[in-house]
């Protein structure tokens, strides 16, 4: 990894991002910072052009995974790799640059600055999504909502992907021990987070829709996410009132 502040790797989760993959690395290692792609396995090739990069560039890792298993399984096994490596900062985002990589050097100076957790938030003043119609930036936005609601968190952004987090924090809310295996993953590492009391800073940033490739959200992951939030918010609610 480059010496300069503190060791930083990005980790990418991939399933069919052939045509994206070489591009976003590309834009991370212009800011010096390390990669990990973490594949589940695509079936179009993306762990084949993941493994062409990593042979010209030392600083790119690749985790072949070997079949599609959900966004936090892959973020949970690429956490582990990065502690691996030595990382000292751990960054999440997508590969279909929704998530501008221009943005990574703000998170992470954030935690550089004495955060635990930056997120890249669209729901903080300044931030914004750009390319969605009104009524998926409306179920985002109830989504957020109904998670802090539920679980008691101050986190205008709890789905938000684009993360960097400091290495304690990922040994001390230890990722694989998490519930959700799609989107809720995303919740659940911010919740884990606020109650252990670490401190989560809010970056604003410019949410994109893809341009290239599909996109991996369904019904499925949504649905789980919904019920993993009630039940977690229900279940504190009880704890809370027998205390």
């Amino acid at each position: 990894m480059q010496d300069f502040g503190m060791s930083v790797l990005v980790i990418v989760p991939t399933y069919n991002e052939r045509e994206n993959i070489a591009p976003i690395a590309e834009a991370v290692r212009s800011h010096g910072y390390s990669l990990l792609i973490v594949d589940d396995g695509s079936p179009d090739g993306t762990g084949q052009v993941a493994d062409q990069l990593a042979e010209s560039d030392e600083s790119i890792h690749v985790l072949h995974r070997s079949e599609k298993q959900g966004l936090g399984p892959a973020y949970a096994a690429g956490f582990q790799r990065g502690l691996d490596l030595g990382a000292e900062i751990l960054c999440e985002m997508d590969a279909d640059f929704s998530h501008d990589p221009a943005d990574l050097p703000r998170l992470v100076a954030a935690v550089e600055a004495g955060a635990d957790l930056a997120i890249g938030s669209r729901y903080v003043p300044g931030g914004a999504t750009v390319g969605w119609p009104w009524h998926r930036r409306f179920l985002s936005k109830a989504g957020n909502i109904y998670a802090a609601m539920m679980l008691g968190i101050k986190v205008k952004d709890s789905t938000a992907g684009f993360r960097a987090f400091r290495d304690t924090t990922i040994r001390k809310i230890e990722p694989s021990h998490c519930e959700a295996s799609g989107y809720g993953f995303q919740i659940e590492m911010a919740w884990n987070t606020e109650k252990a009391g670490l401190d989560i800073v809010e970056v604003p940033i410019t949410f994109r829709d893809r341009m290239v490739g599909e996109s991996k959200m369904d019904r499925r992951i949504a649905i789980e996410a919904i019920l993993l939030v009630t039940r977690w918010g229900f279940t504190r609610v009880f704890r809370r009132n027998r205390s």
